[in-house]
């Protein structure tokens, strides 16, 4: 190489690093968070672009591994990154991809049609938030080499070794980056939940998880029936109401579209939009083009076969997709994503795309299947009356305005700052424990409502039946956000909501019950961080007119190790709040200063995996319930069964 040359090559990488700079600067521009998130994320980057290699066909099965120094391995047997000289930037495609920003096959539309992830900033991200990252590709008979240290390139792409010329594919190992990210620790639990979402929505494509740390853990995900498997397996703690599961694709307007769909004997609508293989919470245009197409196609079927009659109102969306588990995938070559999150998708011809494909082939499909459609339809027209009979109660659980008064609960024992800033409230178990705690708790800031036996399972119930509940009606009443589409936040009485049960398998019962409600009825509550799970103590230790408090079989061991074991150590097991006097409940559970509280949290990124959760654990199928109880079970301790 002539001086010159080589002059070139180092301005060419001053550049370079100039924009990988701006990530480490800058990270959560780049991926959205440095927290546990974040940290994940680098993974799904990576994991992408092999996707990519699968949608264009090229590319049957990736392996995913945590090493075990933390470090992650993505393999895949696509077509390998390109390693000859890209003319722009006069070094090797391979190096362009990992060095410099927004490039790579995603852009221009040559390489890709669509890809999955949204900014194509994948691999040169990664790169740049790692301590290091090496990456391996197999082609033209070739394994090629290069290795980066927080970005910088160590040695120009050099050949290691040959392979058999039909061996192609991609290698790339990286460690996060310390310095960056609060957390290094890989959860395998978070990466199970994606790779089994990205096998579900890239149909054909065998993906491999390996764990290698303390317990070795593989597992394999490969659906060929792509969405229409993934509905399957969302219905699983549930009823479905037919057996088929209804699937339509088709192309329109460089939109590839992916509908599938199923109902099942639940209340709850459960509907997953996916833009490129990532999910959209807040949905968008492909939702709502789903949305309307099966509301119109549903009502024409109806009527035309006399299911409704003519002087019946029309059957809302709603009723139609009670029950139902969908899945809206589409590939789409620009997304626009809007809102404060980016999680909802606004272009417009993904709105006409799915509504054309969907109501052609779901009309054909009702058509072909009467039995099906009857089903359906005979279900929304229960809804329609239940919702008929929900409005009337609920319009009676509505807070009533200034003028009226306000009527809230009579067990409720009110606090008397107006601040809800400061104010807290505490839904306890049973007239005993709500005695104690309202003895115990501070007037000021500590409301208390006290709630008779196991309240509604709402999996289980229509809204009519509900919003007749009265330990239901009460909550909404005291908590003054209302529910649904009347909820508001800002009508919150309490800024935190505390679930205070007993540390036994009924307690824990009854706060999955409540969390239930709380997650199908008041979401945001949970999003936004106000609802919290009180630790009552499992033991009180005492000796010598001491007293200490266990909250877990470990801290018990460490205190009598701390006093010493032995005669004088009185120790009693709490079998429930009802066992504690008030001054008891105070100093354990209650006093803001020597309370435990856990929040109770929801990740935007897993929300299938909580609906299927919730199903599992309150749904009528039992066998669901015990294989989610056992492969838990580690995560469980303190059950009294």
């Amino acid at each position: 190489m002539g001086a010159n040359n080589a002059n070139e090559y180092d301005a060419n990488q001053i550049q370079i690093l100039e924009g990988l700079e701006a990530v480490r600067k800058r990270p959560g521009m780049y991926i959205g968070s440095t927290s546990s998130r974040g940290l994940h994320h680098l993974v799904y980057e990576i994991v992408d672009n092999s996707i990519d290699e699968a949608l264009a066909g090229y590319c049957t099965e990736i392996d995913v591994q945590i090493n075990e120094d933390n470090s992650i391995t993505v393999k895949d047997n696509g077509r390998g990154i390109p390693v000859d000289i890209n003319e722009k930037a006069g070094i090797p495609a391979v190096e362009v991809v990992f060095t410099i920003l927004h490039a790579g096959g995603k852009f221009g539309g040559g390489g890709y049609k669509v890809s999955g992830g949204l900014h194509g900033v994948g691999a040169s991200v990664v790169n740049a938030l790692s301590e290091w990252l090496e990456v391996k590709v197999y082609r033209d008979g070739k394994i090629h080499h290069q290795r980066y240290e927080r970005g910088k390139v160590m040695f120009p792409l050099k050949v290691i070794g040959e392979c058999p010329v039909e061996k192609t594919g991609t290698e790339v190992t990286f460690l996060p980056d310390n310095e960056i990210f609060e957390d290094t620790v890989y959860d395998y639990e978070v990466l199970k939940h994606r790779v089994r979402e990205m096998a579900f929505l890239t149909k054909n494509v065998k993906i491999i998880l390996r764990d290698d740390r303390e317990e070795k853990i593989e597992k394999v995900f490969h659906y060929e029936g792509g969405i229409k498997e993934f509905v399957q397996y969302l219905n699983k703690g549930k009823q479905p109401l037919y057996d088929k599961i209804i699937y339509c694709e088709g192309m329109k307007d460089n939109v590839a579209v992916e509908v599938s769909m199923q109902h099942n004997d639940a209340y709850n609508e459960n509907l997953y939009g996916f833009v490129n293989n990532i999910n959209t919470p807040d949905g968008g245009t492909h939702v709502e083009g789903f949305k309307r197409a099966l509301t119109k196609v549903i009502n024409e079927y109806a009527r035309a076969n006399k299911l409704i009659k003519d002087s019946d109102p029309n059957l809302a969306g709603e009723d139609i997709r009670e029950g139902l588990t969908a899945i809206i995938s589409i590939k789409i070559e620009e997304p626009q994503f809007e809102g404060q999150t980016k999680q909802k998708l606004g272009n417009s011809e993904a709105r006409g795309a799915v509504d054309s494909i969907f109501s052609e082939q779901l009309t054909y499909f009702l058509e072909q299947n009467p039995d099906v459609a009857k089903i359906i339809c005979e279900k929304s027209i229960l809804s329609q009356r239940a919702r008929d009979a929900a409005r009337k109660a609920r319009d009676l659980t509505r807070r009533k305005t200034a003028l009226e008064g306000t009527s809230l609960p009579g067990k409720l024992a009110d606090c008397t700052d107006k601040n809800p800033e400061n104010c807290e409230i505490y839904i306890v178990e049973g007239d005993s424990a709500g005695g104690s705690a309202k003895t115990a708790r501070s007037r000021a800031t500590q409301a208390i409502l006290p709630l008779r036996g196991k309240i509604l399972n709402v999996e289980k119930a229509r809204l009519d039946r509900i919003l007749g509940n009265a330990e239901i009606k009460a909550m909404i009443t005291a908590f003054g956000t209302g529910i649904h589409e009347d909820f508001d936040i800002s009508k919150l009485r309490y800024n935190k909501i505390i679930i205070m049960t007993d540390a036994d398998v009924d307690g824990a019962h009854i706060a999955t019950l409540l969390l239930t409600f709380l997650y199908r009825f008041m979401p945001e509550l949970i999003k936004q961080g106000h609802v919290y799970l009180a630790q009552p103590p499992l033991y009180q230790i005492t000796k010598n007119k001491n007293v200490w408090y266990a909250y877990s079989d470990e801290e018990l061991n460490n205190i009598l190790t701390e006093i010493g074991r032995d005669n004088n150590n009185k120790i009693q097991r709490y079998k429930g709040l009802g066992e504690m006097d008030a001054e008891q409940l105070w100093d354990t559970t209650m006093d803001p200063e020597k309370r435990i509280l856990l929040r109770v949290k929801i990740d935007e990124d897993s929300q299938s995996d909580i609906d299927l959760t919730f199903t599992t654990l309150m749904g009528d199928q039992v066998e669901p319930r015990r294989e989610f109880i056992e492969a838990n079970a580690k995560y469980v301790s303190n059950l009294d069964i």
